[in-house]
């Protein structure tokens, strides 16, 4: 009990959030634990996903546009953190043997060029894994969190996302050779989410004063998850349900996912 009282707050979100767990679970079960690897993680999630990739080891560099979460992330990881500006990297060639971008290419202007300069800075032979929102003619949920009234810049978003024919495609063309791709997220997990942004955004957020390339569907700092502490422990005590309800996306596995991951090589 102790120990859950000092959890830090972002890694407090992740063990509640469905979501990040299955893509969580999925990446680190690819990465074997290696001290030698240099690797950068594009989007820091205030730290969240950062914190579990550095436990398979190596030489770890977090990048992201916003500064404030940037901010937030060095509570959590300390160094290695570096601020963006645009799509362009600012790492020489043939820098990293792995590059993680989680929910990152939807928030670019420019898509392709970020993942050119992901393909320059990869070793020849280095991994990049990209996760991203699926799209497709079946997935209505993004149609209903229009129709409720959650916007695009409440997630931050330039594109709904990608089906993985484009995504491979566009990998393809600046130099990254797909190997394997997943769909997850299927119609229980994906709308338990959206009913959560949903309550968030509309009756616990607050407006910010800047705009974060991420959105602001959740809490994004320690100071908003401090002010959502008494809703956050209602979730808590329902979560069991909403884990157990989302399993039913076993059942229904036929059906669209709305999170791809592509794990490709560079060429």
């Amino acid at each position: 009990m102790a120990q859950m009282e000092t959890l830090p707050w972002q890694l407090k979100l992740v063990e509640k959030s469905i979501k990040k767990k299955q893509k969580l679970h999925l990446i680190l079960n690819t990465l074997a634990d290696d001290g030698q690897r240099k690797a950068l993680e594009l989007g820091t999630s205030q730290g969240s996903l950062g914190y579990f990739f550095r436990q398979k080891g190596g030489f770890w560099v977090h990048a992201d546009e916003d500064l404030a979460n940037l901010l937030e992330a060095k509570n959590l990881l300390k160094t290695n953190l570096i601020q963006l500006e645009g799509s362009r990297l600012p790492f020489l060639s043939h820098s990293f043997d792995l590059v993680i971008s989680p929910d990152y290419l939807e928030h670019l202007e420019n898509d392709e060029l970020c993942l050119r300069e992901i393909a320059r800075i990869l070793k020849p032979g280095g991994q990049a894994i990209i996760v991203t929102p699926h799209t497709g003619p079946g997935n209505f949920l993004y149609k209903l969190r229009l129709w409720l009234g959650l916007k695009p810049e409440f997630y931050g978003h330039k594109r709904d996302g990608y089906n993985y024919l484009q995504l491979e495609n566009l990998l393809e063309r600046t130099g990254l050779k797909p190997e394997r791709r997943v769909i997850i997220s299927r119609l229980f997990s994906e709308s338990l989410e959206l009913w959560l942004n949903l309550i968030y955004i509309h009756f616990l957020s607050r407006p910010r004063k800047i705009e974060l390339r991420d959105g602001h569907i959740r809490p994004m700092s320690h100071q908003e998850f401090k002010a959502a502490r008494p809703w956050l422990g209602f979730y808590s005590l329902i979560y069991p349900f909403f884990w157990l309800a989302s399993r039913l996306d076993n059942l229904i596995s036929f059906s669209p996912g709305y999170l791809l991951i592509v794990w490709a090589r560079k060429k």
